[in-house]
């Protein structure tokens, strides 16, 4: 009997054991490392892959992440990048002070009720105004514009703007504007550059390279593509939006671009991850910001890998900059025109066949910055963030 007993007791401690492991392989534990001096609140991502299978293997609208000191849920999203039906990448909220870590756990807890960002990002296409394709954040908003609008320009008809150069929305609130202003664009084709508090559109991109457009720069001059031909809509929100833009071959080399284009929550910069195809080898892929009428400040830190440009517009501080690794640059240089738009500040980086940058901005009217200082202090840190990512160990 007490054989008997012995066995059963053995036997629900195997059990308990076997349902403790089941239990732990159902949760993961993260690390978030940042090495640099400074705060960073950022959006943290996880290979789907990379987590366990009893993970993987859940529905995603059971899957959970939480700070493990605070308790806190986060809000989280999945995103399925190549758009075969299957996620790859779990990302959620992070926030590590400097020169520390944060933990988080990802577990499984479909009756924990998932919390939503009261904020978002959000892209889309846009064919009520031609066919801008337009995305923005909490911080800022940009544009782009495709086929009919190049065809109206050239066929000299309304609406039209020929350009692949990217356009800024000048936004002072955290809540999405581009459904609401064009909206209003509707009935009033100048709603979105008057102020009605939430910010508008004063910035002028015509044929210049606005914010982080591109081209090959060849016998001081720069040779740009036309606008975008085709896109494709990866991703809309909360926390990081994803879109593609695709651009016919230009240029006696034949070059065709595919821009992956992403914005994530709390950020400034846009990050495009550049797919570069050509007849021939191109001699360099060149970046740029507009500098209107050259009335503005330019400032280059090519050992860095940061530039800016500051101007006033309407009286208001404007600050923008393009990031990028040092190591593929291989000048820059203001390059001033008579020729309207034609002046921009140039990063010419060595040809390759994909390369990546970020572009953005702050404006004094939404409280971000109030100075070049403020500015410099923004692009200076994003720098080191692209140039030290944070570590994240999965345990």
């Amino acid at each position: 009997m007490k054989h008997i007993d012995i066995r059963i007791y053995l036997l629900g401690i195997c059990a308990a054991a076997l349902f403790s492991c089941k239990t732990m392989k159902q949760q993961a534990e993260v690390s978030v490392r940042n090495t640099l001096d400074f705060p960073r609140a950022e959006i943290t991502s996880l290979k789907k892959e990379q987590l366990p299978a009893a993970l993987r293997n859940k529905a995603e609208q059971a899957i959970r992440v939480k700070d493990k000191r605070s308790g806190k849920l986060l809000p989280l999203q999945w995103l399925d990048n190549d758009l075969d039906g299957t996620s790859d990448e779990l990302l959620f909220s992070s926030e590590v002070s400097a020169k520390s870590t944060t933990e988080y756990l990802v577990f499984v807890s479909a009756h924990v009720t998932l919390p939503e960002s009261t904020i978002s990002t959000y892209s889309r296409f846009v064919p009520e105004r031609t066919d801008d394709y337009t995305w923005e954040n909490d911080k800022v908003a940009f544009r782009v514009y495709g086929p009919d609008a190049q065809q109206r320009t050239e066929e000299k008809r309304e609406n039209g703007t020929l350009s692949s150069g990217v356009d800024l929305w000048l936004k002072r609130t955290d809540q999405p504007i581009i459904n609401k202003w064009y909206k209003g664009y509707l009935t009033d084709p100048s709603f979105y550059h008057t102020d009605r508090g939430e910010g508008y559109d004063p910035y002028h991109v015509g044929a210049s390279r606005g914010l982080g457009g591109s081209g090959i720069w060849l016998n001081d001059s720069l040779h740009v593509s036309k606008n975008y031909i085709s896109y494709k809509t990866i991703a809309i929100g909360p926390l990081r939006t994803v879109f593609e833009l695709v651009y016919a071959p230009w240029s006696k080399y034949g070059l065709r671009e595919t821009k992956r284009v992403s914005l994530d929550l709390g950020s400034n910069f846009s990050k495009f991850e550049v797919l570069l195809q050509a007849d021939q080898q191109i001699p360099n892929y060149t970046l740029g910001i507009t500098l209107h009428k050259n009335e503005g400040e330019a400032k280059l830190n090519e050992r860095d890998g940061y530039f800016r440009h500051q101007e006033l517009i309407d009286g208001a501080f404007l600050g923008e900059g393009i990031v990028l690794d040092p190591a593929i640059i291989e000048r820059a240089f203001v390059h001033q025109s008579k020729t309207p738009d034609q002046s921009n500040l140039l990063i010419v980086t060595q040809p390759a066949k994909q390369i990546t940058y970020y572009a953005g901005f702050a404006w004094e009217k939404s409280g971000q910055v109030r100075s070049g200082a403020d500015w410099d202090d923004m692009l200076r840190k994003q720098a080191k963030v692209v140039a030290s990512p944070l570590v994240v160990t999965i345990k």
